[in-house]
């Protein structure tokens, strides 16, 4: 029985783009890479799953210029590319790292198989999932759900720009309340924000723990890796 504690973590795009949110911030990807580097070198395993927000999003083609399908798989490529710089900040810490994509692209990265996946993660490198689920219409939340099923991950860990889940937007609503614990039924009734339905539903329906909370603060990747209590932790 496996024993060494494996994790799914989600990075969105805008996070390596620092505080404009928008391209690749060196400082930014180097202080991610660090967190990450920590966790690992307490025993952790770890697939992360990145968003492309900072290059490219389809949703904000408001014109309609650009049809819904070619967009998210612009967005698939805005992955990839995060992927990539995210793989060297890593390994310029000395942090064995592989890509893996949904999308094949045979000269940047190897193409996502399962079995091979895992047994990267078994010998201590770290796995980037990039391009989604290679499918348009799915969102990188719901390709992050559908990694940690598949790598049988024990937590998905949802790094944010806030310190866990709300009850309702607290850069809005001074008087949000703060929960540190919340089933998924909640999370999906009270349409809270955490990530998209089918994210949420799939992780229900395979009994994956998620945890959100603040990559800002130093030291909450491996926390959260570890299984301790930080920011909000939706169950069961």
């Amino acid at each position: 029985m496996r024993k060494t504690r494996r994790v799914l973590l989600k990075l969105s795009g805008e996070s390596l783009g620092g505080r404009a949110t928008r391209g690749i911030d060196s400082e930014s990807l180097q202080r991610i890479a660090a967190q990450v580097k920590r966790a690992i070198a307490r025993g952790v395993q770890i697939g992360v799953v990145v968003g492309g927000g900072n290059i490219w999003r389809g949703a904000l083609d408001r014109g309609h210029a650009i049809g819904r399908v070619t967009a998210d798989y612009m967005g698939m490529l805005a992955t990839v590319i995060n992927a990539l710089a995210l793989q060297d900040a890593l390994e310029d810490l000395g942090v064995q790292t592989r890509v893996q994509t949904a999308i094949e692209i045979s000269k940047l990265a190897e193409a996502y198989i399962r079995r091979r996946a895992i047994r990267h993660l078994e010998k201590g490198r770290v796995v980037i999932f990039a391009g989604g689920t290679g499918n348009p219409y799915f969102t990188t939340d719901t390709a992050a759900a559908l990694r940690a099923v598949e790598i049988e991950a024990d937590v998905l860990l949802k790094a944010t720009q806030v310190d866990g889940v709300y009850d309702d937007d607290p850069r809005t609503n001074p008087k949000a309340k703060k929960l540190e614990r919340v089933t998924f039924m909640d999370a999906i009734r009270r349409r809270l924000r955490v990530m998209d339905t089918t994210a949420l539903t799939l992780c229900m329906e395979n009994r994956m723990p998620i945890a959100v909370f603040d990559l800002a603060v130093p030291g909450n990747i491996a926390k959260a890796a570890a299984g301790k209590r930080v920011g909000t932790w939706i169950t069961e």
